[in-house]
C-alpha cells in the first residue's frame, strides 16, 4: 500500500470510529452542518449503521416527528455511468431529489433512492427499498416499496389485533415468572394501554415512567388514560388471560 492509500485508509478508519461514538442529536446536527434540511424531533436510532447520501445534501429533507432504525440508506445519486464509461465511453450525470414527510416511522434495512418523496403519516416496513414515490397517509413495503394499505386500515388491524397479541404475551411471560400471579402491571411496557387507568398511573411511579417514555410530548396523557379501554383494570386483564390459558 502506498503512502496515498495508507493515508486514506487510516482516514476511513478514523472516520468510522467517529460516527459510531455519535448520539442521534450529534448525527442530526452532522446533517444540518453540511446541508441537509431535518426536521425536529428526527431520532436515528443507529447513526453508525446509517447511510446518508452527502454528495448533494440541498437535494435531502427530512421532516419533523421521524423515526429512522437500524441499516438505513438514502441516496440523492446512483452511478450507472460506471458502466456507461466502459461500454459507451460516456459519462452522464444522476441525481433526484428525496423528501420524507412529517410524521414516518421506517423498520429496519430500508433504502430510500433518488427521486422520491415520502408523504406525510407513512409506515414504511422492514427491508423495503423505496424506488417510488409514497403518498400520505399509507403503509408500504416490499423491494420494490409498494402501498399495501391505508393508515387507517392499518390502525383499526393494530387495535384488534392488540388485545390478542397482549393476552399471548402475558400466557407466555407467565410461564418464565412461574405462573400468572407471579405478573404484575410493570411487567407490561406497552399492554397497560389496554387496561391503565388513570388512578393507577398516578399512584405508580414506575409505570408512569413507561407511560411517560411513550405518550409525553405527543398525547395528553389525562384524557388518554380516561378513555374507554378494551379491560377496565388490570384485574380483569390478566382474568381474561387466565380464561384462554385453559
Amino acid at each position: 500500500m502506498n503512502l496515498g492509500g495508507a493515508i486514506f485508509h487510516i482516514k476511513t478508519i478514523v472516520r468510522r470510529l467517529w460516527k459510531e461514538s455519535m448520539n442521534s442529536s450529534e448525527y442530526v446536527h452532522y446533517l444540518r452542518k453540511h446541508g441537509v434540511r431535518v426536521g425536529n424531533n428526527v431520532h436515528f436510532r443507529y447513526p453508525a449503521q446509517t447511510t446518508v447520501d452527502l454528495t448533494r445534501p440541498c437535494l435531502i429533507e427530512i421532516g419533523d416527528n421521524v423515526d429512522i432504525n437500524a441499516n438505513f440508506a438514502l441516496m440523492t445519486h446512483d452511478f450507472g455511468s460506471f458502466v456507461f464509461r466502459g461500454l459507451y465511453k460516456d459519462f452522464v450525470n444522476s441525481s433526484g431529489k428525496v423528501k420524507i414527510g412529517n410524521n414516518i416511522v421506517f423498520g429496519r434495512n430500508v433504502t430510500v433512492l433518488k427521486g422520491v418523496e415520502i408523504g406525510d403519516n407513512c409506515i414504511i416496513g422492514a427491508g423495503s427499498v423505496v424506488s417510488k414515490s409514497i403518498p400520505p397517509l399509507s403503509v408500504a413495503v416490499g423491494s420494490p416499496a409498494k402501498v399495501i394499505c391505508s393508515i387507517d386500515d392499518y390502525y383499526e388491524k393494530r387495535k384488534s389485533k392488540s388485545i390478542i397479541e397482549a393476552i399471548e404475551y402475558a400466557r407466555e411471560l407467565a410461564k418464565t415468572k412461574g405462573g400468572i400471579e407471579r405478573l404484575n402491571v410493570c411487567d407490561f411496557s406497552e399492554e397497560w394501554v389496554l387496561f391503565l387507568s388513570l388512578q393507577d398511573y398516578l399512584s405508580n411511579p414506575e409505570i408512569q415512567k413507561e407511560v411517560e417514555f411513550r405518550l409525553k410530548g405527543y398525547i395528553n396523557i389525562e384524557d388518554f388514560l380516561e378513555r374507554p379501554k378494551p379491560f377496565d383494570d388490570y384485574r380483569s386483564f390478566i382474568d381474561e388471560v387466565r380464561k384462554t390459558s385453559g
